[in-house]
């Protein structure tokens, strides 16, 4: 188990109760391995995962966390959990995640995405111990000109499609609450210190949800069909799927060295040099799977989606002492091993997956 872990993270979170929002998710699936590896009580809270492929039944996730199937719009079944528990930690990752579902049901979106977020920051006000919050959010809240810069944490926010929006609003009252209820200049009366994740776009195994690019990949390769995407030249900051959590983890424990200094936001994403296109993504993922099937290019018409998104991450590499440590093409790699291991059934996913947080950490060394 050792070898697992990292030591100072395992110090910081072993024994602790860590609150995680979305936890069948498949951000949420990895985060909680990987807390379950260095040690901590956890709860979840989250709608049920959507299909018996979900990353969350793969990893048997009920016997890693105490779970909780409820709405996150629930504000008083979320007050409720919460206060029960009465978390030193609370990573909230709970979302409606996808541009093009936002575009199909706008309201409910804006409802899990804003509201679900000042519902379980409303919830601290009412906990009489410390307690750390990081509060997820998206590289998509910045107000996006497609210029090629890269945007930093004080960059305007903003939103083109649903999604977008949804999550810049979440900023907003994020910012609200922090200034209103737990201002760090006042930390020693209310003792909750309250930080936002900014993340790229992440891939990683066992992530099957519909309109997203990795899945999609593995359904087509599996079946021997051409790959299909709605935006071969779109540019993004991909990264694999522990990376951010990294940051999550990292953000947090530095919280709790310096509640009032970090209690803001950091963007987690790849080194510039690093962002690929869509295209890219896919001709190096079917290289890797090792079958030879053409990109076909799905000419629809599909809702506005960014072409060009980039991420400075100075802020959290000079801060937080954080980098990021798999490439592009590694990562890619990792992803594509999961599916090829799971599929083969050589592996079974909560040991790859376990397996792969233990090949970052020795990366991280």
């Amino acid at each position: 188990m050792e070898n697992l872990v990292n030591m100072e993270l395992q110090h910081i979170y072993n024994g602790k109760k860590v609150f995680v929002t979305g936890h069948t998710g498949f951000k949420g699936s990895w985060l909680i391995s990987w807390l379950h590896l260095l040690g901590a009580e956890i709860k979840g809270y989250a709608l049920a995962p959507s299909n018996e492929n979900d990353l969350y039944y793969c990893i048997n996730g009920d016997s890693i966390c105490t779970s909780v199937i409820a709405d996150i719009r629930n504000k008083e079944k979320v007050k409720n959990e919460i206060l029960d528990f009465n978390p030193d930690f609370i990573f909230h990752l709970a979302a409606q995640p996808l541009v093009i579902e936002s575009y199909i049901n706008p309201v409910y979106t804006h409802e899990v995405n804003a509201i679900g977020t000042a519902n379980v920051l409303d919830a601290l006000i009412y906990m009489d111990k410390p307690c750390i919050a990081v509060m997820i959010t998206t590289d998509k809240v910045y107000h996006n000109y497609e210029t090629g810069q890269a945007y930093k944490e004080d960059d305007r926010l903003g939103g083109y499609d649903p999604y977008s929006a949804s999550k810049a609003a979440a900023e907003i009252i994020i910012d609200s609450y922090r200034k209103s209820f737990f201002n760090p200049s006042q930390y020693s009366k209310h003792s909750k210190s309250i930080s936002v994740g900014r993340a790229g776009n992440v891939i990683g195994g066992g992530d099957w949800a519909d309109n997203r690019i990795i899945p999609d990949i593995i359904k087509a390769l599996s079946n021997n069909k051409p790959v299909e995407v709605r935006n071969p030249n779109a540019v993004r900051p991909w990264q694999h799927v522990l990376e951010p959590i990294s940051g999550y983890l990292t953000l947090a424990a530095k919280q709790m060295e310096d509640p009032i200094k970090y209690a803001d936001a950091f963007n987690f994403g790849p080194y510039l040099a690093d962002n690929i296109t869509v295209q890219v993504l896919v001709e190096k993922a079917i290289e890797c799977w090792g079958i030879g099937t053409a990109l076909a290019v799905q000419q629809s018409k599909a809702p506005h989606e960014a072409g060009l998104l980039q991420l400075d991450i100075t802020k959290a590499i000079k801060e937080l002492n954080w980098k990021p440590i798999l490439n592009s093409s590694i990562a890619i790699e990792q992803t594509i091993t999961w599916y090829h291991t799971v599929l083969q059934k050589t592996m079974s996913p909560q040991e790859i997956t376990f397996q792969q947080i233990s090949s970052f950490l020795n990366q991280q060394q």
